[in-house]
């Protein structure tokens, strides 16, 4: 996930129709019109956009994905252990770097916020904490241990949830004060839906709480975090979609995007899911039997809504492709939303006990598993030729300013 300009048909001249996803580089060799990065730049975090967390999100959801798929595989459970792991150090990492990035290039950092392209994309170091921290429990005690496991999720969900929250605000607000934008992306969901993942994350917090109160607190806590971002899903679907279909498909680089629309319905899924799990002895019965069915009656339909963006977003991008589509942090695009789907699934694969939810979860984590490998090995590599961290006037593919400005 990265920059994203307003959707324009594809009639538009080559120039505007560079612009980017989730970054500014890409690892294919680079034109001998195009300046190598030196190693200075290279070496630089002065371009290390919040975009970045986007592969937090993608590879800690491979781990949790993985750890719940209601299918015997063996040795699943230790990989997706492995993953985690993965995972919680590239968040170590990457927010030691955004440290020294805010720090000494505050420029820059202050760039990131006053451009339309880049604002949304602070929603993804909030579920990247919560993912993280969500993976503690979920797979990672068995590294590390129960208590320690708890102690970790407890500091990322709550220091993810209060980020969540501030950016659900802060973003809007910057959109509607000081960014001018021609046309709606699916990126404008990001800063809206880390409430969603907070929801979602928080119910794995409740056993480890004392009784009563404490408990009660937290599952309507969450619930009305899932309602905060689901509302806010619901204003904004509806201008991603007129969009497309007025303006046309959006720019080849920026068509992975259109994946992040499953994020918010497939995050929703999961927690009415974990609502359902954690409601009983929690809540009076009635309310718990209430949540209960909600996880079916509203699962079902959402997912099934889901899946047919599932089928509309993977059409356009296998065209955009065969337009010659090339590489970006966009495709992290392509990990985080689907892995929501596979959570969303096996949540109604454990409420209905329908065989079809199963495998639904399972090929699902197929596609998964296989976005993951391809973008992690592509970025791996754009990292190792410094392509991925130099600025735009030096990256392959660097793209000129877009259409929204700031004022």
């Amino acid at each position: 996930m990265a920059s994203h300009a307003p959707f324009r048909p594809e009639t538009r001249t080559p120039d505007a129709d560079r612009r980017p996803g989730l970054g500014t580089g890409r690892t294919e060799p680079v034109p001998p019109s195009v300046p190598v990065p030196s190693l200075r730049a290279v070496r630089s975090v002065r371009h290390l956009g919040p975009q970045w967390y986007a592969s937090v999100m993608g590879t800690a959801v491979v781990a949790t994905a993985g750890a719940a798929l209601p299918l015997p595989v063996p040795g699943l459970r230790t990989a997706a252990g492995l993953v985690w792991a993965l995972s919680l150090l590239m968040l170590t990492v990457l927010v030691a770097a955004r440290a020294v990035h805010h720090v000494r290039h505050r420029d820059q950092a202050r760039a990131h916020l006053l451009d339309p392209a880049t604002a949304p994309f602070h929603g993804c170091a909030a579920m990247a904490l919560l993912s993280v921290g969500g993976g503690a429990l979920s797979v990672g005690r068995d590294w590390i241990g129960l208590r320690a496991a708890v102690a970790l999720d407890a500091v990322l969900f709550s220091a993810g949830t209060l980020l969540g929250l501030v950016t659900a605000v802060a973003v809007p607000y910057l959109m509607v004060v000081h960014h001018r934008i021609e046309g709606a992306s699916p990126a404008w969901l990001l800063p809206v839906v880390p409430p969603m993942v907070s929801a979602a994350q928080g119910p794995l917090l409740l056993p480890h709480l004392p009784a009563g109160q404490a408990r009660e607190t937290l599952l309507l806590g969450c619930y009305a975090l899932f309602g905060v971002s689901l509302f806010a899903t619901l204003l904004v679907l509806p201008l991603v979609f007129g969009r497309l279909v007025t303006g046309g498909p959006p720019p080849s680089p920026l068509t992975p995007s259109l994946f992040l629309v499953l994020g918010p319905l497939g995050q929703s899924v999961t927690s009415a899911g974990h609502f359902a799990d954690t409601a009983g002895g929690v809540l009076p019965a009635a309310y718990a039997h209430g949540f209960t069915a909600f996880a079916v009656l509203y699962g079902v339909p959402v997912m099934g809504f889901a899946l047919l963006w599932l089928a509309l977003a993977g059409a356009l991008v296998v065209r955009a492709r065969r337009r010659g589509m090339g590489f970006t942090l966009s495709w992290w695009a392509f990990t985080f939303p689907v892995g929501t789907c596979v959570t969303g699934a096996e949540a109604l694969a454990r409420h209905t006990g329908l065989a079809g939810f199963r495998w639904v979860a399972a090929g699902l984590y197929a596609l998964l598993v296989a976005a993951w490998l391809v973008a992690a090995v592509r970025t791996a590599g754009g990292l190792v030729s410094g392509v991925l961290l130099a600025g735009p006037g030096t990256a392959p593919g660097a793209l000129r300013p877009g259409t929204a400005r700031t004022r």
